[in-house]
């Protein structure tokens, strides 16, 4: 997914939990999404993004917003 031109912002709730968790930064959400292997579309905004590293697949859910030019990510999950 192409995150050039788009603010990047994390709800409260994603960053107390899973960008602690994962020790991410603004830089390593950008990332993340531009290297997703599988991005799904969930609704007329929402998408779910899927992406891989160090053997453990991790979920980002998120609004885009191309009025605002933002991307809002609402949470995250993991998996093995």
């Amino acid at each position: 997914m192409n995150t050039n031109g788009y603010k990047i912002r994390p709800s409260r709730h994603f960053i107390l939990t899973w960008m602690r968790k994962w020790d991410y930064d603004i830089d390593a959400l950008r990332n993340a999404l531009e290297n997703a292997y599988k991005t799904d579309k969930v609704g007329k905004q929402k998408y779910e993004a899927y992406t891989r590293e160090k053997g453990t697949s991790k979920k980002l859910i998120f609004i885009k917003d191309d009025d605002y030019k933002e991307i809002f990510i609402i949470t995250g999950a993991a998996g093995k």
